[in-house]
């Protein structure tokens, strides 16, 4: 049977904060098959791993830094000394390879040689029922290729690594491994079921485009043959001067950009993070020209609801006994949500039904839904049940 427990310690001691968070959290675990790593920016990541590994020994660990804060069932924690939390499980009937690694050369060559790396550490020579990703923002999509490169479509969950103020100060944890720019994977070898609920849980506007020119792969230049950045103004009723540079990340997070999977099943909401000079906008996630943009909608009070509804869909999903939650929420809703954070803290608490879990707020999104494609996104929800 998959047992599991949460942890977590604000102790202005980063080694000690790991260690004391990882003894609690592997208590009464006959084996710890995987540990789910978060902390926030304000620790010493490298001192936090250490106290976690010198308690765990050689226990598969994983995660990344959390932007602000995580919430488990004490509710939102956060602090001026840090954060440290972990969901640790076990189960025999389980085994999990973890393997990570910065960038090498490209990110799809990348996430071959770390898939390669974690069939190797589960002690298989086959593709494993569902995995964990973890990547540094901007090259998600190609982190992913790499990865089904080698093991094909599998179902996958997981989030990106934050920070606080999007300056680039997020970590990644693989066993011993921390670092910036690259990913990191934990492959499930197991005959217990997951399931995952992946959303925006956004409302589609009457706004929608073509995407008629883009840049690279993030930025969106015209829409419907119109400045991104002034046809998103006509779309919304703002201001231009109101959605010039980072801007323009707030002002969008309840009226964001969606973009359909090629079923109409999912809207992966497309977060757009930066307003340019010549009006087009940074996005959170790859675009392609010629396929259709929407505008999306929602109120802080639907983003704060849509928590306890993912919630209630993931349990439908599962339909039996739930042994753990792991929770990616993106941390750009929560700087929508803001103070009412706690509100959100309660209805997962709700839900839960006194099972362990944590949330994680993440500056990109992953998973799929029914018999669509894995799929990177923002501004969404990525909730996850693991079968006892």
């Amino acid at each position: 049977m998959l047992k599991s427990n949460v942890a977590w310690s604000t102790d202005k001691d980063s080694y000690n904060a790991g260690k004391a968070t990882a003894k609690k959290a592997a208590n009464d675990l006959v084996q710890t098959k995987v540990a789910f790593l978060y902390t926030s920016v304000d620790n010493d990541v490298k001192k936090v791993l250490e106290g976690v590994r010198d308690e765990l020994g050689t226990a598969p660990v994983i995660g990344c830094t959390s932007s602000a804060g995580i919430i488990v069932p004490d509710g939102f924690i956060s602090s001026d000394n840090g954060f440290v939390g972990m969901l640790a499980i076990g189960d025999p009937d389980t085994v999990v390879g973890v393997a990570g690694s910065k960038k090498q050369k490209t990110a799809r060559e990348t996430g071959r040689e770390v898939a390669k790396e974690a069939i190797k550490k589960a002690g298989v020579d086959f593709a494993p029922v569902y995995f964990y990703m973890v990547a540094s923002p901007g090259e998600e999509e190609d982190y992913l290729k790499g990865i089904q490169d080698v093991i094909g479509r599998v179902p996958f969950f997981g989030g990106s690594a934050a920070d606080n103020t999007v300056e680039g100060k997020w970590s990644i944890f693989a066993d011993d491994k921390v670092f910036s720019d690259g990913v990191a994977v934990a492959f499930f070898y197991t005959n217990k079921k997951m399931a995952n609920v992946y959303t925006g849980a956004y409302h589609e506007s009457e706004n929608v485009g073509i995407i008629t020119k883009i840049k690279g792969k993030r930025t969106l230049v015209e829409i419907d043959g119109v400045p991104a950045l002034k046809k998103y103004a006509t779309w919304t009723g703002k201001k231009i001067k109101d959605l010039e540079g980072g801007n323009l990340l707030v002002q969008t997070i309840t009226a964001p950009l969606g973009v359909k999977d090629r079923l109409g099943d999912l809207v992966a909401i497309r977060h757009p993070m930066q307003g340019n000079p010549d009006y087009s906008m940074n996005i959170g996630n790859n675009l392609a020209e010629n396929t259709a943009v929407i505008q999306m909608k929602s109120s802080v009070d639907e983003l704060i609801s849509s928590t306890g509804d993912t919630m209630k869909e993931l349990n439908k999903e599962m339909d039996g006994d739930i042994g753990a939650y792991l929770l990616v929420h993106c941390g750009g809703r929560r700087l929508g949500i803001g103070d009412r954070i706690d509100e959100v803290a309660k209805l997962l608490k709700k839900e839960a039904k006194g099972v362990p879990f944590i949330t994680i707020f993440t500056f990109g999104e992953y998973g799929s839904k029914e018999h669509g494609l894995n799929t990177c996104g923002g501004l969404m929800l990525s909730f996850t049940a693991f079968s006892k």
